[in-house]
């Protein structure tokens, strides 16, 4: 198996995106550098200028033509008015004109229908245009995390970057396709609804005018007080969200401490919590439309009041009364859009720059432009100098060297945190030395290519990986083209053969996510069989027995010597039992090679490693001695 690294699934909650109503009083997530984003934005619309300018027009002639059947409603109701009015005088030959009335419907039905087809059009090319920018975002953001060293992931939970590449870039479609042209269609309504009812009447329009500082002074205390509980709400349910998940995880753990009660007991405390601060939260959000509707309601008994002493005084059209009432009532609701749009724009250009935040991280070293070729690799495998340190400042190796014979067996040992893994990551090129050079038959491994260098190792790893698929193509993942037979003699080799053929479909057995439908055993026999079947020149152990028994340990010990034969293997051991044979064995100690030799030699010393090597195995008799050990 090459480059098998332990995968844990760290998901967080996606998120919730407000679809109308109010979002004042919500906690908005704030962008840091809202203008750069925001042109960065921009650029991945410039390829579709002439499209969206083409979305901008529809826009406009869609609201244009929606807002104009008000004032012609308003023309045919004055015609049916005076009609009649002209009927109860006695003029002779009075009555409702329908011949004008019908112009006047068939123009408003021509008006809602063009209205719609351009509404139709607008939503038809944004969705395009949405789909087509996520998609190179996405695009981008895939090749980005292929050129991202393991420095990167190393430094972040799994479900941090998932969230970036999902969520993040689904809010960023979802504004695009949805709330842009809402703002659009919502800036153009509400011009256009000042524009018309200026038209109609100055004075109704300044006494409509007169009434949104008070609209506008009851949201904003509302909302002050309402963001406080939804505050409150937001972290109680992290907090819920968090426990549930835990809970559910250590499922096995908490049934065998009967800790069941607890864990209800702190459930049911948070819950109240949630329960007490969403329901203020939403009781008091939730009074402001109420009292809009009040504040909208004087206004038009103002409107209709002063509007009817201007009928009386004919110094208006009854129709034009009835058209203003309708855009005093519409008047609002461009208002309350624009102000939900901006607060979902804020949360979007935040998730925009998360997402180019990604984009914009520093990249491993770029691959060689003519990368050299082992085409028959011996595995002879040298660390020249080397110096290399996780943090700036802090160096973990300096001017470390070791040399690797082709066919040798080296054991690396040594206390949590004294640099055996970083050794191996160094050599697979996961990270680079800061100085020196680590070379493969001479050749420098950063002349060569990742892929090229990566294939010449199979990895055993003490946390398994296995994904979702049959057992027969967890094995040959290492190996391109391999028949089933090829299959079977590596799984027999790892004596995994027997267990697999008892399961109920035996080598097409599928394995869930998780691969919890096996033993913690069966999975790291799986993998043994994965690396025997890859047949790698150089090998990397790192404790690959440590999940079997006694018994089936010894079977692959017998089966990883005969594997090892003839190549260079790397073996990490925490059990020092395993690697009485290695030719060489390294004992690391904060970054440095503090004893080298065999296993009768480092005994002898007394060193070190004796003290490891007889801290796991000393039972305070004379065994102990070196003199004894087999």
């Amino acid at each position: 198996m090459r480059n098998e690294q332990s995968s844990d699934r760290q998901l967080r909650p996606g998120r919730r995106h407000l679809r109308g109503g109010w979002a004042l009083g919500r906690p908005k997530e704030k962008a840091k550098d809202f203008k750069g984003t925001l042109r960065r934005l921009l650029k991945y619309l410039s390829p579709y200028r002439g499209q969206i300018a083409l979305v901008f027009t529809m826009a406009v002639l869609s609201t244009s033509f929606s807002i104009l059947s008000p004032i012609i409603m308003g023309k045919g109701t004055t015609i049916i008015f005076e009609g009649f009015l002209l009927k109860l005088q006695g003029v002779p030959g009075a009555g409702v004109d329908f011949q004008h009335l019908g112009r006047l419907v068939f123009s408003l039905i021509t008006l809602y229908l063009f209205s719609s087809v351009f509404s139709y059009g607008q939503q038809f090319l944004m969705a395009g245009i949405a789909q087509k920018i996520v998609f190179k975002m996405r695009q981008d953001l895939n090749v980005k995390l292929h050129v991202l060293p393991l420095r990167y992931f190393d430094s972040r939970t799994h479900g941090e970057v998932l969230s970036r590449v999902t969520n993040d870039v689904d809010t960023v479609s979802t504004t695009l396709q949805q709330s842009l042209t809402q703002l659009i269609t919502s800036l153009v309504t509400l011009l256009g609804i000042v524009l018309m009812m200026l038209i109609i009447s100055p004075l109704l329009t300044l006494i409509t005018a007169g009434i949104l500082p008070l609209s506008f002074l009851i949201t904003a205390q509302v909302a002050k007080h309402s963001q406080k509980y939804f505050a409150d709400q937001q972290k109680a349910l992290g907090e819920l969200n968090g426990h549930v998940e835990e809970m559910y995880t250590g499922h096995e753990v908490i049934k065998a401490f009967g800790r069941e009660r607890e864990s209800v007991q702190k459930f049911e405390e948070i819950n109240d919590r949630l329960y007490a601060s969403g329901w203020k939260a939403q009781f008091v959000s939730g009074i402001i439309m109420p009292l809009l509707s009040f504040i909208n309601n004087l206004g038009y008994v103002l409107i209709s009041v002063v509007g009817g002493i201007m009928v009386a005084k004919r110094s208006i059209e009854i129709g034009d009364i009835q058209a203003f009432l309708q855009y005093s009532r519409q008047f609002s609701h461009p208002i309350v859009q624009t102000a939900s749009i901006a607060n979902i724009l804020q949360s979007t250009i935040a998730a925009a720059e998360r997402v180019f935040e990604v984009l914009d991280e520093v990249e491993e070293a770029p691959e060689p432009k003519e990368p050299q070729v082992l085409k028959y690799p011996r595995g002879e495998v040298r660390f020249e100098n080397i110096s290399f340190g996780y943090q700036e400042g802090d160096v973990l190796f300096h001017n470390l060297s070791i040399v690797v014979r082709p066919g040798e067996t080296v054991a690396i040992v040594g206390p949590t945190g004294a640099g055996k893994t970083t050794l191996v990551n160094l050599l697979l090129r996961f990270y680079d030395v800061q100085a020196g050079k680590i070379t493969v038959d001479g050749i420098d491994i950063r002349d060569l290519s990742r892929r090229d260098l990566r294939r010449m190792f199979g990895m055993v790893l003490q946390d398994t990986w296995l994904f979702n698929g049959t057992i027969k193509d967890n094995i040959a993942y290492g190996r391109e083209g391999v028949g089933k037979e090829d299959i079977i003699r590596a799984a027999r080799a790892a004596h995994a053969d027997h267990f697999i053929r008892t399961l109920p479909e035996g080598y097409e057995t599928v394995l869930n996510e998780e691969a919890s439908n096996l033993s913690q055993g069966q999975k790291q026999l799986i993998t043994i069989a994965r690396a025997i079947l890859a047949d790698p020149p150089i090998l990397i152990l790192d404790e690959a027995t440590s999940s079997v028994d006694t018994r089936t340990e010894i079977l692959l010990q017998k089966a990883m010597t005969k594997l090892m034969e003839g190549r260079t293997c790397f073996v990490i051991a925490h059990r020092l039992s395993t690697i009485r044979d290695a030719d060489t064995i390294l004992v690391m100690n904060n970054g440095k090679i503090i004893e080298q030799g065999n296993h009768r030699e480092l005994l002898a010393r007394g060193g070190f490693y004796a003290e490891l090597y007889n801290s796991q195995f000393s039972t305070g008799g004379p065994a102990d001695s070196p003199g004894q050990e087999s």
